[in-house]
């Protein structure tokens, strides 16, 4: 037999199947594509398409690559896609022997959700979210009272039982969503030629859905969501309950606060868009006075700052974590320096959010979509095209790109959302 250039080998066999809603998303195409690009082949043995577009779709694919070694190697790529084995075993747990090292061969999570087959039972996992591993846990004198979660590898502990291999794990395909077609009628994921007025109201809507249904609001900021103009408008939506977290980093909030107590934005006019004298140091005069106070909050509760996103956040309640970098100026003193701690404590607030709007950040969006579960519907609006497509290939497959300019977008989303 002939596989993969190779003659006269004995190939290895494996069923999987994969159901949802593969035909309109494209997944069962881009899974039969990935088979072939291992260099294995593949046999359809059954499929149902469902017959509306609420109904799912199923797939049963027999592949056939040179040795084993590649059919696990393509088994862990396409369960990203929801492809699963068929006939599955329990998974192999192994006790983990050092702090913070998850055990050789462990299974490395994907974002969407997923089980775990114990005892013969397949068990959700709770929060999912990537690149972590998955810790079994017995919650009650009854051993099969047992819990899945995800760990991220800084918080495995010795003696946590955790999955090793792919078998015995099944993920859900992604689901495509539904009443976006603003963001579907071409075909590229992003293009700057949408319509934007229907995406902003389309976006609108995600968002009242959302607060309609007690589910959180996250929005993640970047510096250039001042710089444009677009902060008094964020800090509307703020005010007018439709952001319940905000993630960003130093830049972000200094800028913000400049903008408020200086009228400058980096040393530029946020009136005039035309750089002030001596306004390059006016974002450090800033941070030495909110340091002086000794909190963001310190310095609104002294009249410092007296307007603007940080300023709504602290009057009204909303949590928000600035994630440090090398590169901060100060930094002020609410920046989390440790980029560990910034992130488990995005972890802490990010159950409960529905709708996450990342807003002209490349490095804190990535680092929140890998937080982020599948479910959370997320748009990103920059006007960078590549933006979106960095989010999207680091595995947010589920990250609507808007390419606009971002200040025009939150006036307009502010505005639509009254």
């Amino acid at each position: 037999m002939k596989l993969g250039g190779q003659t006269d080998v004995v190939p290895a066999v494996e069923t999987f199947e994969v159901e949802g809603h593969i035909v309109d998303s494209l997944i069962l195409a881009k899974v039969l594509d990935l088979i072939l690009d291992a260099a294995a082949d593949y046999r359809l043995l059954e499929v149902d398409i469902g017959k509306t577009s609420t109904d799912t779709s199923r797939a049963v694919i027999e592949i056939t690559a040179v040795d084993d070694a590649t059919i696990g190697r393509l088994a862990e790529q396409l369960q990203v896609h929801g492809v699963n084995p068929v006939g599955a075993e329990d998974a192999e747990l192994v006790a983990a022997d050092l702090d913070g090292v998850l055990p050789a061969g462990f299974y490395s999570t994907t974002n969407l959700p997923a089980e775990v087959r114990l005892d013969g039972h397949w068990v959700p996992v709770e929060h999912p979210e990537m690149d972590c591993g998955l810790v079994v846990t017995v919650d009650g004198p009854d051993s099969s009272d047992r819990t899945v979660r995800t760990l991220p590898m800084h918080r495995v502990r010795v003696g946590d039982r955790i999955v090793v291999g792919n078998q015995g794990v099944r993920v859900q395909a992604p689901q495509p969503s539904r009443g976006l077609s603003a963001f579907e009628f071409m075909d590229s994921e992003v293009s700057s030629e949408k319509p934007k007025g229907l995406q902003v109201r389309q976006v609108a809507d995600k968002v009242r859905a959302a607060r309609e249904a007690g589910s959180s609001v996250l929005a993640v900021c970047g510096p250039a969501v001042i710089h444009t103009g677009g902060g008094p408008d964020v800090a509307r939506l703020v005010r007018g309950g439709w952001i319940q977290a905000l993630f960003a980093g130093n830049g972000f909030a200094t800028h913000d606060m400049e903008s408020n107590v200086l009228g400058t934005s980096l040393g530029v006019s946020v009136a005039e868009g035309a750089p002030t004298e001596g306004g390059h140091s006016n974002h450090m005069r800033v941070i030495n006075e909110v340091r002086r106070h000794g909190s963001i909050a310190a310095s609104i509760e002294a009249g410092f700052v007296t307007g603007g996103v940080m300023y709504e956040c602290v009057r009204a309640g909303v949590p928000f974590v600035l994630g440090g970098s090398i590169r901060d100026d100060g930094p002020l003193p609410d920046t989390m320096a440790n980029v560990v701690e910034a992130a488990d404590r995005m972890r802490e607030l990010v159950p409960g959010v529905a709708v996450a709007l990342m807003l002209a950040t490349t490095l804190h969006a990535i680092a929140t979509g890998n937080i982020l579960p599948a479910g959370v519907e997320t748009f990103c609006a920059d006007i960078n095209q590549a933006v979106v497509t960095k989010l999207a290939d680091r595995g947010s497959h589920q990250a609507h790109g808007i390419v606009t300019d971002v200040g025009l977008f939150v006036r307009q989303l502010a505005d639509e959302l009254g």
